[in-house]
């Protein structure tokens, strides 16, 4: 039993994480990039630079965010390959998902109402 629990404190002792003012750091980049967007969509991108410059730009600032999320809040900075491997796939596989989105959302035709 005492060895079993000697395994346990072991294992504790190689965890690393972030601590409290580690969150405190990634929630202010949260919120600072809530704000950024904020800003971002208050600006015409669309007329400036291209159609969709907006929300291009808004699913970027999303993107960054997100995977502060998972490298920190999910602790996925600190696993092995496999768990890389898994989140690595989560986003390829949103890829898709946006890909084939956008090949509909582009091929479509402005339709009875679109002038």
């Amino acid at each position: 039993m005492a060895e079993q629990h000697n395994n346990h404190d072991e294992h504790h002792e190689h965890e690393e994480h972030i601590g409290i003012p580690g969150y405190l750091v990634v929630f202010g980049i949260l919120v600072v990039g809530t704000i950024i967007t904020y800003f971002v969509s208050l600006l015409d991108l669309d007329g400036m630079l291209f159609p969709g410059a907006n929300t291009l730009v808004a699913l970027l600032i999303a993107f960054f965010k997100m995977t502060v999320v998972v490298l920190y809040f999910m602790h996925v900075r600190w696993q092995s390959n496999l768990i890389w491997l898994s989140a690595v796939a989560g986003f390829f596989w949103m890829a898709i998902m946006f890909a084939y989105t956008m090949q509909d959302y582009l091929t479509r035709s402005t339709g009875v109402f679109g002038q």
